[in-house]
């Protein structure tokens, strides 16, 4: 008879006899095993099995993690959803929502109708500072985030942006100059631009100046600032960084000590840099200059003896806004300018539009555009098919879950809706990957359209405040 003690003494020498290339097979099979027992849980047995999706997708967030790093995650969910309707599970633990009312349930205040509250968001998504102060955009006290908020509001306000138009159009001038001089100097009469980097040189010199009180000179020297390169490179790492560490908790603590030793020189440069950009801006105080920018309006509240911001505030969302308001402005601006040029129909109409109201470029200001409704109808439908933030900003169901859209989703869910999927969905919009910017006027045709599917700067308390 073995006894218990003389078999577990054997089993060291059992190991010994196994080669390296057998253990290796061993601890494959085991994991193998495990996935697999797992995947079976998620699709049959786990709290979100009858949620509809890809089968796949329940089994193992493969197909999302590969969406995500080649760049099509939009697409996959959207395809998702033109398969399984409104609601679709995209991965083991993600719910995706692709009508209107999920922006009010998810990023609003909440369902009323449904048991749960509304969900915040998934916090590990949004990344840190190296200041170790967050941003408005990645500030999990509420009560703080409204504080910061309302300390920045009278800088987005519709006075503070009429203030601001000196500023805008200065660059703006300097942009059709530009295309003037390319068209002259040609011999054809006839010019080829690229219009990303020049809608991208344009935003970030807008928004340099209203940040820091000074431009980047990108117009002017037609190359991007070293500055600019590099976040825009670091923006892609991050995002697929957080994917990873959101999902992988193991796979985060092996990647954390590798990639400080990758990129945390890198951006504690970049904040350096915008921390002494603010330093000096700060160091002028409110001068007269041409328009007003972000911190004459801050700091004419300090003046009247209002809560001011700290200092670590103020690097923290010094360099949101430069992410925020630039990068997303020249994407729109992109797809809109190839959406009018690929339908010339609309690129006239909106022309006669332009030409028949001002007789001259001296009167075209923000004031009067915006009372130009197909304009207004074209933007629309460009926000619509080619939105600046294309993939749905993650949040994760409260320990009481969440009601969205009338589902029930149990806790620690991440729930979403994709702004791409939203608005090109058959069920919210008739023939929705066409450009009709006649959907957005009282056109009968689309009488049956849900507009309030389109939201690009989202809803509720944390919604963008550059939406005016």
């Amino acid at each position: 008879m073995v006894t218990f003690e003389k078999g577990s003494s054997a089993l060291p020498k059992v190991l010994q006899n196994l080669t390296a290339l057998q253990i290796s097979i061993t601890v494959i099979v085991l994991f193998f095993t495990r996935w697999v027992l797992q995947g079976i849980y998620r699709l049959y047995f786990h709290p979100l099995s009858h949620f509809p999706g890809p089968r796949f997708s329940a089994f193992t967030r493969i197909p999302q993690l590969y969406a995500t790093f080649t760049g099509r995650l939009p697409f996959y969910v959207a395809d998702c959803h033109n398969k399984y309707g409104h609601v679709v599970r995209i991965s083991p633990y993600e719910i995706s929502f692709t009508k209107s009312e999920a922006w009010r349930d998810i990023y609003g205040y909440g369902s009323k109708t449904g048991p749960g509250s509304a969900p915040p968001k998934h916090w590990p998504r949004y990344g840190t500072n190296p200041n170790g102060v967050p941003s408005l955009l990645q500030d999990p006290d509420d009560a703080n985030h409204a504080r910061v908020r309302k300390i920045f509001s009278p800088a987005f306000s519709e006075r503070a942006i009429k203030e601001q138009e000196p500023l805008f159009m200065k660059y703006v001038d300097d942009l059709v100059q530009i295309l003037k001089d390319g068209t002259v100097s040609s011999t054809t009469g006839i010019a080829t631009y690229d219009v990303v980097d020049l809608y991208s040189f344009t935003t970030f010199d807008v928004m340099s100046d209203l940040t820091f009180g000074e431009s980047l000179h990108m117009l002017k020297t037609g190359t991007y600032d070293p500055w600019v390169g590099t976040v825009l490179g670091f923006m892609k790492a991050s995002l697929q960084i957080n994917v990873v560490v959101a999902n992988y908790p193991l796979a985060a603590k092996v990647l954390k000590p590798i990639m400080e030793f990758l990129f945390s020189k890198t951006r504690s440069r970049l904040f350096d840099t915008n921390s002494k950009r603010v330093a000096k801006r700060l160091e002028k105080g409110r001068e007269s200059k041409i328009g007003v920018d972000l911190w004459d309006l801050v700091l004419n509240q300090e003046e009247k003896g209002k809560q001011g911001l700290s200092r670590g505030e103020m690097d923290s969302n010094a360099t949101t806004f430069m992410v925020a308001g630039t990068e997303t402005t020249a994407t729109l601006l992109t797809g809109l300018t190839y959406l009018l040029l690929t339908h010339p129909e609309c690129h006239a109409k909106l022309v006669k539009e332009i030409r028949t109201t001002f007789q001259e470029e001296a009167n075209i200001n923000m004031e009067a555009i915006a009372k130009l409704p197909y304009l207004k109808a074209c933007i629309s439908e460009a926000f619509r098919l080619y939105p600046p933030v294309a993939v749905g900003l993650l949040h994760l169901t409260p320990s009481d879950g969440s009601t969205v859209c009338g589902h029930f989703v149990p806790p620690n869910t991440t729930v979403s809706a994709t702004h791409y999927a939203v608005y090109t969905s058959a069920r919210n919009f008739t023939d929705p990957l066409c450009f009709i910017p006649e959907r957005w006027t009282d056109d009968a045709r689309f009488a049956n359209d849900d507009r309030a599917a389109v939201q690009p700067f989202s809803v509720g308390p944390r919604d963008c405040l550059g939406k005016k």
